[in-house]
């Protein structure tokens, strides 16, 4: 007993300054925007992109592509430690909220090194980009993505201003079953037609295109893409 009254006074200093603490800590506001802090660390603070070459821009891409990604990355579709762990949780009415937010996001594009690419190469991404490859059955990136490559409402995402090293990362993804989406799975039907040389060619092509200055998505309906692309829950 006369340790026990022996240490209360220790135990009272303790309490009070754990209250006075609490006390003088602000409060963290419940706002949306908090709560994506984990998206915005890597993606940027209004989803304009990491400052690497493989955390994507996120800003104006249309909310059904964005909240496609998180169903696949929570339905294990799609492969990528760190974001299969933070969407785990999450309910697909938060998941089309956060979706909603960063499509809103209007902010400048940055620019991204390219590496050394011969003309040849350059030609032959631009082929792809533009006119795609009939014989090998691969169709232009224009055709599904839009002519001005800003991508085309609900759910296909624009290609402008993506870094070489995520477009070529993404591609392989898609050759290597480690990015899919539900069945028609376009992409990796084209990823796996192209070689390795065109990934490297249209990547580069891709990422040096520069950022027309209407960088808003086509409205839906108005591409007809040549094929059929997964939507989960379309």
């Amino acid at each position: 007993m006369r340790r026990l009254l022996r240490r209360l006074p220790l135990a009272a200093v303790v309490l009070w300054a754990a209250s006075a603490t609490a006390a003088d800590s602000p409060a963290v506001p419940d706002t949306l925007v908090q709560r994506i802090a984990a998206c915005t660390s890597c993606h940027g603070e209004h989803g304009e992109g990491g400052d690497n070459g493989f955390n994507p821009r996120l800003a104006g891409k249309p909310a059904g592509y964005l909240h496609r990604q998180m169903q696949d990355f929570q339905r294990g579709l799609r492969h990528y430690e760190i974001m299969e762990y933070m969407v785990s949780p999450l309910t697909d009415a938060y998941m089309q909220e956060i979706a909603e937010y960063f499509a809103g996001q209007d902010v400048p594009y940055a620019k991204h090194a390219v590496p050394p690419t011969t003309p040849v190469a350059m030609a032959r991404g631009e082929q792809l980009a533009t006119q795609g490859d009939p014989s090998r059955g691969v169709p232009a990136c224009m055709a599904c993505h839009g002519p001005n490559l800003t991508g085309v409402q609900p759910d296909t995402p624009g290609l402008v201003g993506l870094p070489y090293d995520y477009i070529s990362a993404q591609l392989g993804a898609w050759r290597t079953n480690t990015r899919s989406t539900v069945e028609p799975d376009c992409m990796a039907t084209i990823a796996n037609r192209l070689t390795a040389a065109d990934v490297s060619a249209v990547s580069a092509w891709l990422a040096q295109r520069p950022v027309p200055a209407d960088v808003h998505p086509e409205p839906a309906g108005s591409v007809k893409p040549p094929l059929r692309c997964g939507v989960l829950g379309g």
